[in-house]
């Protein structure tokens, strides 16, 4: 559903967002250990969350990634927003470039309704809220 950027920078956000709740800045290197990713994808990826204000990059020797505790309660579809934009809650299900009510594909009305529950749930997940499970171990971004 989600493209291998945007994975990488859910992934990404959460455990920065998990670090930050703990007073932690956190290294790329660290990020990328800990989501199993490659480090230049994910210094990609979070540059681009960067250059959005989601995340805020501290230059020098004690510096890292951290997100501003206003930010911590941005909701993920933000950051989908941000590294896939809006096809997710347009695009064809088996990927046809014309799919609509008009033209329906075989997938179309049910997966009509999977989109309507994914926006739901990405418009009211925060940050905040996933780096709290994970403090609780309620969840883990690593196998």
């Amino acid at each position: 559903m989600f493209s291998k950027s945007c994975e990488y920078g859910l992934r990404a956000i959460i455990f920065i967002a998990q670090q930050t709740s703990q007073n932690n800045k956190v290294s790329l290197s660290t990020i990328s250990d800990e989501i199993n990713s490659p480090q230049a994808f994910t210094a990609k990826v979070l540059q681009q969350l960067t250059k959005n204000n989601l995340v805020k990059s501290i230059k020098g020797p004690y510096g890292g990634f951290v997100i501003e505790e206003e930010k911590m309660n941005t909701k993920l579809s933000e950051v989908v927003r941000v590294l896939d934009g809006d096809a997710i809650y347009t695009g064809c299900g088996l990927g046809l470039k014309q799919c609509d009510a008009n033209s329906p594909c075989p997938l179309h009305h049910k997966f009509v309704a999977i989109r309507n529950d994914l926006r739901h749930m990405l418009e009211n997940t925060s940050l905040k809220t996933l780096a709290n499970d994970l403090n609780a171990d309620l969840a883990t971004l690593k196998r």
